[in-house]
C-alpha cells in the first residue's frame, strides 16, 4: 500500500481563502520543505502545496523509489482530492520540473485535470537528450560526489559545504537513479494545452535545450534567464521574483 496522501503532499500554510493552489516539486535529492514554506511569503491569493518523495523527512522509513512514473502516479494519487475545487498550477525545480511535467500529462490524458500554468526551472526539455556526466554507484566516495555537485550545480552549494554531506548522499543518488528511468519521446501532437515558462540561470552550462519546452504545449510559452547557476533560486530576491511572477501570471489568465 503506498503512502497517505498527506504525507505525500506537504501544506504547512493552509489559506482556505485562496484563489489558487500551487504545487511545488522539488530537486534531486530535496525535500518538501523549502517549497512548503513559500506559502509563508507568497500572495494570500495562493495555497501551497510541496510534494515529499518517498525516502526523506515524514517518509523516512520508506524505501526509495526506482520507477519515475510510478512516482507520478502515485503523486497524482494524493493530488487528485485538492485539485477539484480552485484552479492550480505546477511549479518544479531541475528533477522536480519532470515530475510537474509528467503529472501534468498524465493529469490531462486521464483525469481531464490540468494546470493553468506549468513553471519549470533549471532543466532541460524532456526529450532533449542531454545528460550529466553521473558517476555510478560503485564509483561513490565523498570526494567524488563533492566534485559532481560542485562541477555540475546539481545541488545546493551549502549542502556541498556541509560536513555531514555524506548523509545526503543516498538520497541524491536514489533520485539520479530515478531520473534514469525516465524517458519522454516528443509527439506530433503538444501533450498539453496550458501555457509553459521556463526559468534558467545566466551561468548554467547544464542547461542547453530550455527553449525546447515549447513543443510540448499547444499554449503560449515564456522564457526567463535569471542572474545566476542551476541553484539561482536559492537568492531570495530571485525566489520573491519568481513567486511575484506565478502570481501575476495567474491572476492575468483569470481575466483572459
Amino acid at each position: 500500500m503506498g503512502a497517505r496522501p498527506g504525507k505525500i503532499v506537504n501544506c504547512l500554510y493552509q489559506n482556505p481563502k485562496a484563489i489558487f493552489r500551487l504545487i511545488c516539486f522539488p530537486w534531486a535529492g530535496g525535500g518538501s520543505i523549502h517549497f512548503a514554506k513559500w506559502g509563508q511569503t507568497i500572495h494570500d491569493s495562493m495555497e501551497v502545496h510541496s510534494i515529499r518523495l518517498a525516502g526523506r523527512e515524514s517518509r523516512y522509513e520508506e524505501p526509495f523509489a526506482s520507477d519515475f512514473f510510478h512516482v507520478v502516479d502515485e503523486i497524482i494519487c494524493a493530488l487528485l482530492p485538492i485539485l477539484q475545487d480552485k484552479p492550480f498550477a505546477f511549479f518544479g525545480h531541475s528533477m522536480g520540473s519532470y515530475i510537474a511535467f509528467m503529472t501534468a500529462a498524465r493529469l490531462k490524458e486521464r483525469h481531464q485535470l490540468e494546470p493553468m500554468h506549468l513553471f519549470v526551472s533549471s532543466a532541460n526539455a524532456p526529450h532533449v537528450s542531454v545528460r550529466l556526466p553521473i558517476p555510478e554507484d560503485k564509483d561513490l566516495t565523498e570526494n567524488r560526489i563533492y566534485h559532481f555537485l560542485a562541477t555540475n550545480g546539481g545541488t545546493p552549494q551549502n549542502l556541498i559545504d556541509n560536513s555531514h554531506l555524506q548523509e545526503h548522499v543516498p538520497v541524491l543518488m536514489a533520485d539520479i537513479n530515478l531520473m534514469r528511468s525516465f524517458i519522454f519521446e516528443i509527439q506530433s501532437e503538444a501533450v498539453l494545452s496550458c501555457d509553459l515558462t521556463c526559468f534558467l540561470g545566466s551561468e548554467d552550462e547544464l542547461i542547453k535545450g530550455a527553449e525546447a519546452w515549447k513543443a510540448v504545449t499547444s499554449g503560449s510559452f515564456d522564457l526567463h534567464c535569471l542572474p545566476g547557476n542551476h541553484f539561482y533560486l536559492i537568492e531570495s530576491s530571485i525566489e520573491n521574483f519568481i513567486k511575484e511572477y506565478i502570481t501575476k501570471c495567474l491572476e492575468l489568465t483569470t481575466l483572459c
